[in-house]
Protein backbone atom coordinates (compact mmCIF):
# COMPACT_ATOMS: atom_id res chain seq x y z
CA UNK A 1 0.00 0.00 0.00
CA UNK A 2 1.44 3.39 -1.01
CA UNK A 3 1.48 5.82 1.87
CA UNK A 4 1.09 9.50 1.04
CA UNK A 5 3.23 12.05 2.87
CA UNK A 6 2.49 15.73 3.36
CA UNK A 7 5.14 16.38 0.72
CA UNK A 8 2.36 15.71 -1.81
CA UNK A 9 0.55 18.81 -0.58
CA UNK A 10 1.58 22.43 -0.27
CA UNK A 11 3.81 22.22 2.79
CA UNK A 12 2.93 24.51 5.69
CA UNK A 13 4.26 24.26 9.21
CA UNK A 14 1.33 23.65 11.52
CA UNK A 15 1.73 24.89 15.07
CA UNK A 16 0.07 22.72 17.67
CA UNK A 17 -2.83 24.52 19.34
CA UNK A 18 -3.21 27.16 16.63
CA UNK A 19 -5.99 26.45 14.17
CA UNK A 20 -6.34 27.92 10.68
CA UNK A 21 -4.04 30.39 8.95
CA UNK A 22 -1.62 32.48 10.98
CA UNK A 23 -0.87 36.05 9.82
CA UNK A 24 2.80 37.04 9.76
CA UNK A 25 3.77 39.77 12.24
CA UNK A 26 4.72 42.01 9.29
CA UNK A 27 1.11 41.73 8.14
CA UNK A 28 -0.19 42.21 11.68
CA UNK A 29 1.81 45.45 11.92
CA UNK A 30 0.29 46.71 8.66
CA UNK A 31 3.62 46.87 6.83
CA UNK A 32 2.62 44.40 4.10
CA UNK A 33 -0.80 43.50 2.78
CA UNK A 34 -0.67 39.74 3.05
CA UNK A 35 1.73 37.10 4.39
CA UNK A 36 1.01 33.99 6.42
CA UNK A 37 3.51 32.71 8.96
CA UNK A 38 5.23 29.48 7.94
CA UNK A 39 7.86 29.38 10.67
CA UNK A 40 5.80 28.70 13.81
CA UNK A 41 6.14 32.37 14.86
CA UNK A 42 9.87 31.96 15.43
CA UNK A 43 10.79 35.39 14.10
CA UNK A 44 14.40 35.12 15.22
CA UNK A 45 15.11 32.32 12.71
CA UNK A 46 12.60 33.32 10.05
CA UNK A 47 14.03 33.57 6.51
CA UNK A 48 11.32 36.03 5.47
CA UNK A 49 12.01 38.27 8.47
CA UNK A 50 15.73 38.27 7.65
CA UNK A 51 15.07 38.98 3.97
CA UNK A 52 12.84 41.93 4.84
CA UNK A 53 15.48 43.26 7.24
CA UNK A 54 18.10 43.05 4.49
CA UNK A 55 15.85 44.99 2.10
CA UNK A 56 15.52 47.72 4.70
CA UNK A 57 19.30 47.82 5.21
CA UNK A 58 19.83 48.36 1.47
CA UNK A 59 17.63 51.44 1.61
CA UNK A 60 14.36 50.06 0.25
CA UNK A 61 11.90 52.77 1.29
CA UNK A 62 8.84 50.78 0.26
CA UNK A 63 8.76 49.09 3.63
CA UNK A 64 9.11 49.87 7.28
CA UNK A 65 10.30 47.31 9.83
CA UNK A 66 7.39 45.74 11.69
CA UNK A 67 9.15 46.51 14.95
CA UNK A 68 9.47 50.18 13.97
CA UNK A 69 5.81 50.29 13.02
CA UNK A 70 4.84 49.17 16.49
CA UNK A 71 7.38 51.36 18.29
CA UNK A 72 5.73 54.45 16.84
CA UNK A 73 2.50 53.64 18.64
CA UNK A 74 1.56 54.49 22.21
CA UNK A 75 2.57 52.01 24.92
CA UNK A 76 -0.86 50.37 25.13
CA UNK A 77 -0.69 49.80 21.35
CA UNK A 78 2.77 48.26 21.47
CA UNK A 79 1.63 44.68 21.51
CA UNK A 80 4.26 42.11 22.44
CA UNK A 81 5.17 39.70 19.63
CA UNK A 82 3.49 36.92 21.62
CA UNK A 83 0.33 38.99 22.00
CA UNK A 84 0.35 39.76 18.27
CA UNK A 85 0.53 36.05 17.49
CA UNK A 86 -2.06 35.10 20.10
CA UNK A 87 0.26 33.16 22.39
CA UNK A 88 -0.59 35.31 25.42
CA UNK A 89 -3.81 37.35 25.89
CA UNK A 90 -2.25 40.62 27.05
CA UNK A 91 1.37 41.79 27.01
CA UNK A 92 2.90 45.08 25.87
CA UNK A 93 6.52 45.56 24.80
CA UNK A 94 8.84 47.76 26.83
CA UNK A 95 12.03 46.39 25.27
CA UNK A 96 11.95 48.04 21.81
CA UNK A 97 11.03 44.70 20.27
CA UNK A 98 14.52 43.32 20.92
CA UNK A 99 13.16 39.83 21.48
CA UNK A 100 16.61 38.23 21.73
CA UNK A 101 17.34 40.19 24.92
CA UNK A 102 13.82 40.15 26.38
CA UNK A 103 13.48 38.38 29.74
CA UNK A 104 9.79 37.70 29.15
CA UNK A 105 10.52 36.14 25.77
CA UNK A 106 13.24 33.92 27.24
CA UNK A 107 11.05 32.92 30.19
CA UNK A 108 8.22 31.99 27.84
CA UNK A 109 10.54 29.87 25.69
CA UNK A 110 11.99 28.17 28.77
CA UNK A 111 8.50 27.39 30.06
CA UNK A 112 7.45 25.92 26.73
CA UNK A 113 10.41 23.54 26.81
CA UNK A 114 9.24 21.77 29.94
CA UNK A 115 5.47 22.10 29.85
CA UNK A 116 3.01 20.15 27.76
CA UNK A 117 0.86 22.88 26.26
CA UNK A 118 -2.56 21.52 25.43
CA UNK A 119 -3.96 18.02 25.05
CA UNK A 120 -4.21 16.54 21.56
CA UNK A 121 -7.38 15.05 20.15
CA UNK A 122 -6.90 11.30 19.71
CA UNK A 123 -8.19 9.05 16.96
CA UNK A 124 -8.46 5.27 17.01
CA UNK A 125 -6.83 3.78 13.93
CA UNK A 126 -7.31 0.01 13.76
CA UNK A 127 -7.06 -0.22 17.53
CA UNK A 128 -4.14 2.18 18.03
CA UNK A 129 -4.31 5.84 19.08
CA UNK A 130 -3.03 8.66 16.91
CA UNK A 131 -2.81 12.32 17.97
CA UNK A 132 -4.14 15.02 15.66
CA UNK A 133 -1.81 17.89 14.82
CA UNK A 134 1.36 15.78 15.12
CA UNK A 135 3.86 14.71 12.45
CA UNK A 136 4.92 11.04 12.31
CA UNK A 137 8.18 9.43 11.20
CA UNK A 138 7.81 6.03 9.47
CA UNK A 139 9.71 4.48 12.40
CA UNK A 140 6.98 5.47 14.87
CA UNK A 141 8.34 8.60 16.51
CA UNK A 142 6.43 11.88 16.41
CA UNK A 143 7.22 15.58 16.18
CA UNK A 144 5.00 18.38 17.45
CA UNK A 145 5.73 21.99 16.49
CA UNK A 146 5.14 24.28 19.44
CA UNK A 147 4.57 28.04 19.31
CA UNK A 148 7.92 29.74 18.79
CA UNK A 149 9.42 27.06 16.58
CA UNK A 150 10.65 24.50 19.11
CA UNK A 151 9.79 20.88 18.32
CA UNK A 152 8.78 18.22 20.85
CA UNK A 153 9.55 14.53 20.21
CA UNK A 154 7.98 11.32 21.46
CA UNK A 155 6.89 7.83 20.43
CA UNK A 156 3.46 6.71 19.28
CA UNK A 157 0.90 4.44 20.89
CA UNK A 158 1.80 1.67 18.42
CA UNK A 159 5.35 1.56 19.81
CA UNK A 160 4.22 1.16 23.40
CA UNK A 161 1.80 -1.66 22.53
CA UNK A 162 4.51 -3.33 20.49
CA UNK A 163 7.14 -3.27 23.27
CA UNK A 164 4.62 -3.85 26.06
CA UNK A 165 6.48 -1.95 28.75
CA UNK A 166 9.90 -0.40 29.32
CA UNK A 167 12.09 -0.37 32.39
CA UNK A 168 14.69 2.21 31.38
CA UNK A 169 14.86 5.28 29.12
CA UNK A 170 18.12 6.69 27.81
CA UNK A 171 17.79 10.20 26.36
CA UNK A 172 20.43 12.35 24.62
CA UNK A 173 22.25 15.05 26.58
CA UNK A 174 21.40 18.73 26.24
CA UNK A 175 23.20 20.36 23.33
CA UNK A 176 23.48 17.15 21.31
CA UNK A 177 22.61 17.43 17.63
CA UNK A 178 20.12 14.79 16.51
CA UNK A 179 19.87 13.76 12.87
CA UNK A 180 16.54 12.90 11.27
CA UNK A 181 16.16 9.16 10.85
CA UNK A 182 19.19 8.32 13.03
CA UNK A 183 19.11 6.75 16.48
CA UNK A 184 18.34 9.47 19.04
CA UNK A 185 17.40 7.64 22.26
CA UNK A 186 16.67 4.12 23.41
CA UNK A 187 14.17 2.15 25.48
CA UNK A 188 15.07 -0.92 27.48
CA UNK A 189 12.86 -3.75 28.65
CA UNK A 190 14.93 -5.68 31.15
CA UNK A 191 18.03 -6.57 29.07
CA UNK A 192 16.48 -5.93 25.66
CA UNK A 193 17.12 -2.59 23.95
CA UNK A 194 15.17 -0.72 21.27
CA UNK A 195 16.80 2.31 19.55
CA UNK A 196 14.37 5.04 18.42
CA UNK A 197 14.93 7.62 15.69
CA UNK A 198 14.71 11.41 15.64
CA UNK A 199 11.86 12.57 13.38
CA UNK A 200 13.63 15.85 12.45
CA UNK A 201 17.11 17.37 12.74
CA UNK A 202 17.71 19.53 15.78
CA UNK A 203 19.71 20.39 18.89
CA UNK A 204 18.36 19.10 22.20
CA UNK A 205 17.31 21.95 24.50
CA UNK A 206 15.19 20.06 27.05
CA UNK A 207 14.16 16.56 28.04
CA UNK A 208 11.49 14.98 30.18
CA UNK A 209 12.87 14.04 33.59
CA UNK A 210 9.52 12.57 34.66
CA UNK A 211 9.54 10.09 31.79
CA UNK A 212 13.07 8.98 32.67
CA UNK A 213 12.19 8.51 36.32
CA UNK A 214 8.89 6.77 35.57
CA UNK A 215 8.77 5.19 32.07
CA UNK A 216 5.20 4.05 32.69
CA UNK A 217 4.15 7.64 31.90
CA UNK A 218 5.23 7.09 28.30
CA UNK A 219 2.93 4.10 27.95
CA UNK A 220 -0.01 5.76 29.69
CA UNK A 221 0.23 9.09 27.83
CA UNK A 222 2.66 8.86 24.87
CA UNK A 223 1.35 12.06 23.24
CA UNK A 224 1.21 14.21 26.35
CA UNK A 225 3.06 13.77 29.65
CA UNK A 226 5.11 11.02 28.03
CA UNK A 227 6.98 13.34 25.63
CA UNK A 228 10.74 12.79 25.56
CA UNK A 229 12.84 15.70 24.27
CA UNK A 230 12.49 19.22 22.86
CA UNK A 231 14.79 20.37 20.07
CA UNK A 232 15.63 23.57 18.26
CA UNK A 233 15.19 22.42 14.64
CA UNK A 234 17.71 22.98 11.86
CA UNK A 235 15.68 22.30 8.69
CA UNK A 236 12.13 22.33 9.98
CA UNK A 237 10.03 22.74 6.83
CA UNK A 238 12.23 20.38 4.82
CA UNK A 239 12.12 17.67 7.48
CA UNK A 240 8.39 17.97 8.14
CA UNK A 241 7.71 17.50 4.43
CA UNK A 242 9.10 13.96 4.76
CA UNK A 243 6.82 12.99 7.64
CA UNK A 244 3.19 11.83 7.76
CA UNK A 245 0.40 14.10 8.97
CA UNK A 246 -3.40 14.25 8.96
CA UNK A 247 -4.96 11.73 6.55
CA UNK A 248 -1.53 10.58 5.36
CA UNK A 249 -0.68 9.64 8.96
CA UNK A 250 -3.90 7.69 9.36
CA UNK A 251 -3.31 5.81 6.11
CA UNK A 252 0.28 5.04 7.11
CA UNK A 253 -0.66 3.70 10.55
CA UNK A 254 -3.39 1.54 9.09
CA UNK A 255 -0.80 0.04 6.72
CA UNK A 256 1.55 -0.58 9.65
CA UNK A 257 -1.20 -2.44 11.52
CA UNK A 258 -1.73 -4.68 8.50
CA UNK A 259 2.00 -5.48 8.46
CA UNK A 260 1.84 -6.33 12.15
CA UNK A 261 -1.21 -8.52 11.63
CA UNK A 262 0.70 -10.50 8.99
CA UNK A 263 3.47 -11.18 11.51
CA UNK A 264 1.01 -12.12 14.23
CA UNK A 265 -1.18 -14.31 11.96
CA UNK A 266 -0.01 -17.73 13.26
CA UNK A 267 -1.31 -16.80 16.74
CA UNK A 268 -4.91 -16.00 15.89
CA UNK A 269 -5.89 -15.62 19.53
CA UNK A 270 -4.15 -12.25 19.78
CA UNK A 271 -6.86 -9.57 19.36
CA UNK A 272 -6.00 -7.01 16.70
CA UNK A 273 -8.29 -4.85 14.59
CA UNK A 274 -9.16 -7.68 12.22
CA UNK A 275 -10.35 -9.95 15.02
CA UNK A 276 -12.24 -7.31 16.99
CA UNK A 277 -11.82 -6.23 20.59
CA UNK A 278 -9.05 -4.11 22.09
CA UNK A 279 -5.43 -4.58 21.18
CA UNK A 280 -3.43 -6.34 23.90
CA UNK A 281 -1.16 -4.10 25.95
CA UNK A 282 1.96 -6.23 25.42
CA UNK A 283 2.22 -7.61 21.89
CA UNK A 284 5.82 -8.77 22.29
CA UNK A 285 5.03 -10.61 25.50
CA UNK A 286 1.84 -12.14 24.12
CA UNK A 287 3.08 -13.70 20.88
CA UNK A 288 5.65 -16.46 21.51
CA UNK A 289 7.03 -16.59 17.96
CA UNK A 290 7.67 -12.82 17.74
CA UNK A 291 11.24 -11.96 18.71
CA UNK A 292 12.25 -8.61 20.19
CA UNK A 293 14.97 -7.96 17.60
CA UNK A 294 12.53 -8.86 14.82
CA UNK A 295 9.91 -6.34 15.98
CA UNK A 296 12.45 -3.59 16.58
CA UNK A 297 14.07 -4.09 13.16
CA UNK A 298 10.72 -4.29 11.39
CA UNK A 299 9.09 -1.20 12.88
CA UNK A 300 11.37 0.96 15.03
CA UNK A 301 15.12 0.87 14.43
CA UNK A 302 16.92 3.19 11.97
Amino acid sequence: MKVQSIHDKKARVRVFGLEGDHPCVWMKAGVINFKLCDNAYDCLTCAFDKAMAQRLETGDHHFQAWRSAYQEKTYTQKECRHMITGRVPVRYCGNAYACATCEFDQELEHRSMTEVLGTPRLQNISGFLLADGYYYHPRHTWARVDHGGLVRFGVDDFTMHLLGYITHVRLPKLGVHLERGAAAWSFRREEKIAPLVAPVDGVVVAWNHKAVENPQIIKEDPYGEGWLVVVEPRHLKKDLAELHADQAARTWLSAEVHRLEALVAPDTELPLAATGGEVVEDIYGSVPHLKWDQLVAEFLAP
